[in-house]
């Protein structure tokens, strides 16, 4: 069943975009923006951002690695007021080498999924003040993803679509424990989960595919325009119908491309205790 994209009024709502100097980010903010909603974005490059978001006021623009712990924290400690709409979009493809983040960290895991864990941590509070609905922003690279309990850092063998994988696992766990957690202790927040299926953005742009994607993304064969692959994160956060704990993507062939639709959750991502897991190996890095 295809469903409804269209973005409801959001005057007088905050929301909170990552990742949206560039692709997917940048196409969620600016409907965000659209549709009424008053923007805060943290961003790594001020002037990029400053080029490529000027349909945002500057004053939305906050300097905040989110592959820095301590960048998450400063930004979060910098909002007082109720957060209303968050999501989770930041991430990083597949680099051919190893790399570590500021903390140490490999660098898929800490941008993917470690920050975004951070940042909902620190945002707690007004998370709740707000209400607010939590979407993550994962891939279907999810579904081919195995958690590394013994070596989630890499360590003793890195391949790039693996660690990339289990980035992205590990963040569609990770949304789905925030919202049993929510829904068992009256947290008042909403968490899910979506993903674009094919978009051809610049997180490819350290792969092989990057080539491949943009012409198909050009002659419209399986791969999706980044504006086109937003569809499922906004439909995921803002549509009254989009549920807690739901997974939305592409309603296309294999989940591809195509209008957004709900999907059946991931086989890799149906055990509860993958999530607690995730949730608590989470904890245990950060400190």
């Amino acid at each position: 069943m295809t469903l409804d994209l269209t973005v409801p009024d959001l005057t007088g709502r905050l929301a909170i975009v990552t990742g949206a100097s560039d692709g997917l980010g940048r196409a969620i903010a600016g409907r965000l923006a659209a549709a009424g909603a008053e923007l805060l974005l943290p961003v790594r490059d001020l002037a990029k951002a400053e080029r490529t978001l000027a349909h945002v006021p500057a004053k939305t623009l906050r300097r905040a690695d989110l592959a820095s712990l301590d960048d998450v924290r400063a930004f979060a400690e910098r909002v007082d007021r109720p957060v209303h709409l968050l999501v989770n979009n930041a991430g990083v493809m597949a680099p051919p080498a190893r790399q570590t983040s500021r903390d140490g960290l490999e660098l898929q895991f800490a941008t993917n999924h470690l920050s975004h864990f951070a940042l909902v941590h620190h945002l707690l509070p007004r998370l709740r003040e707000g209400r607010a609905r939590v979407t993550s922003v994962v891939s279907f690279g999810a579904r081919d993803g195995r958690i590394a309990w013994g070596d989630l850092q890499s360590e003793r063998g890195y391949r790039p679509m693996r660690a990339y994988n289990q980035s992205k696992l590990a963040q569609l766990l990770f949304a789905l424990e925030l919202d049993r957690r929510s829904t068992g202790e009256g947290w008042g927040i909403t968490s899910n989960a979506a993903h674009p299926g094919l978009a051809s953005t610049n997180l490819q742009a350290a792969t092989p595919l990057d080539r491949w994607f943009k012409r198909l993304s050009r002659a419209g064969i399986l791969v999706q325009t980044a504006d086109r692959g937003a569809r499922p994160a906004l439909y995921a956060a803002t549509s009254p119908h989009a549920r807690g704990g739901g997974l939305y993507g592409p309603g296309g062939l294999a989940h591809l491309a195509g209008a957004p639709v709900e999907q059946r959750l991931y086989r890799s991502a149906r055990d509860p205790r993958d999530a607690e897991q995730v949730w608590a190996v989470s904890e245990k890095l950060l400190g």
